[in-house]
């Protein structure tokens, strides 16, 4: 288990899309928990162009049955952390809306799931002895299931739309065709 902490950056947008979103939140990155981050977020920068909040406290752990998410993450070029985060509803911590971490993953299969549901997810480089504590935990963990052989679509039963088994014919119907008079 690795204790971590957010860094979220809002960005001001210029050029014509400014006028209906005049800033932007990014990931920007995933750093070591420390002591004397507290437990609350808090402001690091803020000037007319940036805001950059710190949220720490997120735990990330590795679990048995998602080591092929941590396989493909970890067999990546640029293996990374991903971090689902939500726009708070209400101002609380500051005076407009900020960009909320929710969890923290290394599971390129989890990330997957949470932008299936149209969360927001952004993925940020994970440092070479993450990578490498992932790797060790992939190789130690990850056993590749047996292929299984799949059966011919010829072999399959034919069931009609309502799931009732269907039959076809190469016989010719009976009775008035098209010549028929």
């Amino acid at each position: 288990m690795l204790e971590v902490a957010v860094v979220m950056r809002r960005e001001r947008l210029h050029g014509p899309s400014s006028h209906w979103q005049p800033w932007r939140w990014t990931l920007e990155d995933v750093v070591p928990d420390e002591p004397a981050f507290g437990s609350a977020p808090r402001l690091l920068q803020d000037d007319e162009e940036v805001q950059r909040w710190l949220h720490p406290g997120f735990r990330v752990e590795l679990f048995r049955d998602d080591t092929d998410g941590y396989r493909l993450n970890a067999t990546t070029p640029a293996p990374g952390w991903f971090v689902l985060w939500r726009m708070e509803e209400e101002a609380g911590i500051a005076p407009e809306p900020i960009a909320r971490p929710v969890v923290v993953s290394l599971s390129y299969s989890e990330a997957g799931r949470w932008l299936d549901a149209q969360e927001n997810v952004d993925q940020v480089p994970a440092p070479p002895e993450v990578v490498q504590w992932l790797r060790a935990y992939v190789d130690e963990h990850h056993v590749d299931e047996p292929r299984r052989r799949k059966r011919p679509e010829s072999f399959k039963p034919l069931v009609d739309r309502f799931g009732n088994a269907a039959s076809v014919s190469t016989e010719k119907k009976r009775g008035r065709g098209a010549g028929d008079v």
